[in-house]
C-alpha cells in the first residue's frame, strides 16, 4: 500500500514540474528568466530526490518494519524475519487472546519449578498470574515439531469457545526458545487420576475415584466437545490425541477436553486428510495405521477407547496374574463384547462402583455406545451429521447395513423367516441410518432437551433402541484383539505392538 502511494506522489510532481515548465516557457520564452526558473525548479527536485533516501535509508519504513517495532519479544530484544512471520500468522487468529513475556510466566510459575504433569509433546507447569487467576502454563519442547504443534494448538483452540473445551488465555514466543501456552486451571487434574487404580496413579483427590453418575456425565460432555469441534466451527478441527490423560476435571468434575498439539483443521468439503501416523498407542484408529487418512470418525474410535477405560476403571491392555504366577495379556474391549453377546454387561462395570453404580440400563448403554465406536471400518462407526435426525423414531428399529442383531437374538432376528432355497432374490431395499445416540439418551432422563443447554447432543454413535443393546459382530470388529499393524506402515507403532507377548491369546 506504501509503495502505491509513492508511485503515484511521484507521478503527481513529475506531472507538476512538466506543467510548470510548461508555463514558464510560455510566459519567458528562452530568455535568461526562463532558464534561471528551471536552473531552480531542477535543484530543488534533486535536493527533494536525495532527502527522501536519506529517510528512505536512515529510518524505519514499511508495514514490516512498523509490525516489527510494536512486536516485543524476549525483553525487548530485535525480533527475527521469523518472529515476525510468526507474529503476521497469529494476528490472522480470529479472537486471540493475550500475549505474555517470559519474565510474567517465569513469575507466575515461580521459576517453572511446579510441575503438575508432563506429555510427550511439552511439560505442564501451574501458576498464578498477577490478579490472582490460577494457570496452567504448557511449555512445548523439542526443536523439529515445536513450531508446528504451537500453531496446530492456537489455530485449533484459540478462536473457539465451548463450556466442554479447556479455555486458552494466551502465549509466549521466545526467540531461539520453546513456546509457552496459558491455559485455564483445572483443579481436579486429569481423567486418568480418577478412573484408575490408586496404586498406579493415586487416584483423584484423597484416593477417591468418580461415581458412575460422575462418569457417565464426563462422557457426555467428551461427545458433546467433539460434536462441536466436528460440526460446529468454521473449519472441522479433528482432535487426533483423545485419551484420559487429555480430558481435564474442572471443580464440578465436568469433563474439559484439552491438549489440541496434534490436532489439525479440515475443511467442510473435506473428507479426509492424509497425516503422519503421531499420537498414544491403544487409541489409534486403525485407517490412520494403514495410512488412509484420518477423519473425525477417528476422534470417534479414540473417544469409544476411553469409554472403555471409564467403564472399567481399568487400561484396555494391560497384564494379569495368571496361573503359577504368571502374566498374561488381557484386552478389555473384547470382554465386554463378550458380555455384552451373553447379556451379562454390567459384570465388566468396575467393581470400585458397586455402591454408586447406577441402574443397569444406563450400564449397557454406555457399553454399547463404546462398542459402537470401535468398528474397525470408519463408514460404520456412525455418521455425525445424522445428529439433528437423532429424533427420528423411525430409525430405532432398523440396522445399518452390517450392523449386528440385538443381544439375546441371532443375526436374522426371531420373527424373521428364513427364504426358501428356490425362492427369487428381492432386491435389497436402502437401510435407513440408526439413531445417533444423544446426551438426553445417555442421561437416560427419556427428554429431548433434558439437559440444561436444552439441545440435543450429538455424541457421533449409532444406537438401536435402549430396550436391547445391540453388539457389532466379531469380524467387523476391532475388539478381538488389538489392531495390529501392518509391516512397514508405521515404523514406531510396529514395533510397540509387534512383541507377541504383548498380544493377549
Amino acid at each position: 500500500m506504501e509503495g502505491k502511494k509513492a508511485k503515484i506522489l511521484a507521478g503527481a510532481v513529475a506531472v507538476l514540474l512538466v506543467a510548470l515548465e510548461l508555463a514558464l516557457f510560455l510566459c519567458f520564452r528562452l530568455s535568461r528568466p526562463f532558464y534561471l526558473s528551471t536552473a531552480v525548479i531542477l535543484s530543488a527536485a534533486l535536493a527533494g530526490t536525495v532527502t527522501v533516501l536519506l529517510c528512505h535509508a536512515l529510518y524505519p519504513h514499511g508495514r514490516a518494519e512498523r509490525m516489527a517495532r510494536r512486536l516485543v519479544l524476549d525483553g525487548g530484544e530485535d525480533v527475527p524475519a521469523a518472529a515476525r512471520v510468526e507474529y503476521s500468522y497469529f494476528r490472522k487468529v480470529a479472537g486471540l487472546p493475550r500475549r505474555f513475556s517470559l519474565e510474567a510466566l517465569s513469575a507466575a510459575t515461580d521459576g517453572f519449578q511446579y510441575v503438575v504433569g508432563q506429555g510427550s509433546s511439552g511439560t505442564v507447569f501451574k501458576g498464578i498470574l498477577d490478579d490472582g487467576t490460577p494457570v496452567a502454563v504448557k511449555r512445548i519442547d523439542g526443536s523439529a515439531h515445536v513450531d508446528k504443534e504451537f500453531r496446530s494448538e492456537v489455530s485449533a483452540i484459540g478462536s473457539v469457545q465451548h463450556v466442554s473445551l479447556v479455555r486458552l488465555l494466551g502465549f509466549c514466543l521466545v526467540r531461539n526458545g520453546p513456546r509457552f501456552l496459558v491455559y485455564e486451571y483445572m483443579d481436579n487434574g486429569s481423567l486418568d487420576r480418577w478412573i484408575f487404580p490408586q496404586a498406579r496413579h493415586g487416584g483423584g483427590a484423597g484416593g477417591r475415584c468418580l461415581t458412575w453418575l460422575q462418569r457417565y456425565q464426563v462422557a457426555v460432555d467428551v461427545a458433546r466437545a467433539l460434536a462441536y469441534l466436528h460440526h460446529d466451527c468454521r473449519a472441522k478441527v479433528v482432535h487426533l490425541d483423545v485419551k484420559p490423560e487429555n480430558i481435564l476435571l474442572d471443580d464440578r468434575l465436568r469433563g474439559m477436553l484439552s491438549d489440541f498439539g496434534l490436532s489439525t483443521l479440515m475443511g467442510k468439503e473435506q473428507s479426509r486428510v492424509v497425516t503422519t501416523v503421531r499420537g498414544t498407542t491403544g487409541y489409534l484408529a486403525p485407517e490412520w495405521l494403514l495410512g488412509a487418512g484420518v477423519t473425525e470418525k477417528s476422534d470417534v474410535y479414540s473417544y469409544g477407547m476411553v469409554l472403555m477405560e471409564m467403564l472399567g476403571g481399568r487400561r484396555n491392555l494391560q497384564a494379569e496374574p495368571g496361573p503359577s504366577g504368571s502374566r498374561r495379556w488381557s484386552y478389555f474391549p473384547k470382554l465386554v463384547a463378550d458380555r455384552a453377546r451373553e447379556g451379562r454387561v454390567a459384570e465388566v462395570l468396575d467393581r470400585r462402583l458397586a455402591s454408586s453404580a447406577g441402574d443397569e440400563a444406563s450400564v449397557r448403554r454406555l457399553a454399547h455406545v463404546a462398542l459402537w465406536t470401535v468398528v474397525r471400518a470408519g463408514e460404520a462407526r456412525g455418521a455425525p451429521d445424522h445428529g439433528a435426525r437423532g429424533g427420528d423414531a423411525g430409525g430405532q428399529g432398523r440396522r445399518q447395513r452390517g450392523a449386528p442383531a440385538a443381544v439375546g437374538h441371532d443375526r436374522g432376528g426371531p420373527a424373521r423367516a428364513r427364504p426358501r432355497a428356490d425362492a427369487p432374490r428381492r432386491r435389497r431395499r436402502p437401510v435407513r441410518a440408526p439413531r445417533v445416540a444423544t446426551g438426553t439418551e445417555l442421561g437416560g432422563d427419556g427428554r429431548v432437551g433434558g439437559d440444561e443447554h436444552g439441545r440435543i447432543v450429538r455424541a457421533l454413535l449409532p444406537v438401536r433402541a435402549v430396550a436391547h443393546v445391540a453388539v457389532p459382530r466379531r469380524n467387523s470388529v476391532a475388539i478381538d484383539r488389538p489392531f495390529r499393524t501392518p509391516p512397514g506402515c508405521c515404523k514406531r507403532t510396529t514395533q510397540q505392538w509387534s512383541g507377541s507377548s504383548f498380544m493377549p491369546s
